[in-house]
């Protein structure tokens, strides 16, 4: 459920749990002041896991393609760039 802030000409600024589909506060919970809803910074985002939700949800079929594809690439390209610098080092 989403935090909105509102402001109070005499309690100050305060938080507030609402759903969003919910109006916003006409008035204070406190003292019964009109209030107004203020813009927030804070969006409270949490990360969680290894990466973004696109690679943390895939099905086990993917993640055992990707990890076999990186693999050979990751050894594909030692054994080339290996070769390819003895040859230089040979011509140089």
């Amino acid at each position: 459920m989403p935090t909105y802030e509102y402001k109070c000409p005499q309690c100050g600024r305060f938080e507030q749990f609402q759903s969003i589909k919910d109006d916003p506060l006409p008035a204070c919970p406190e003292c019964g002041s009109p209030v107004q809803r203020l813009i927030s910074n804070n969006v409270n985002i949490i990360f969680k896991g290894s990466g973004w939700h696109i690679t943390d949800y895939r099905g086990d079929s993917y993640k055992k393609e990707a990890k076999a594809e990186k693999e050979a690439e990751s050894g594909g390209s030692k054994g080339s760039s290996s070769g390819g610098a003895s040859a230089e080092v040979a011509a140089g």
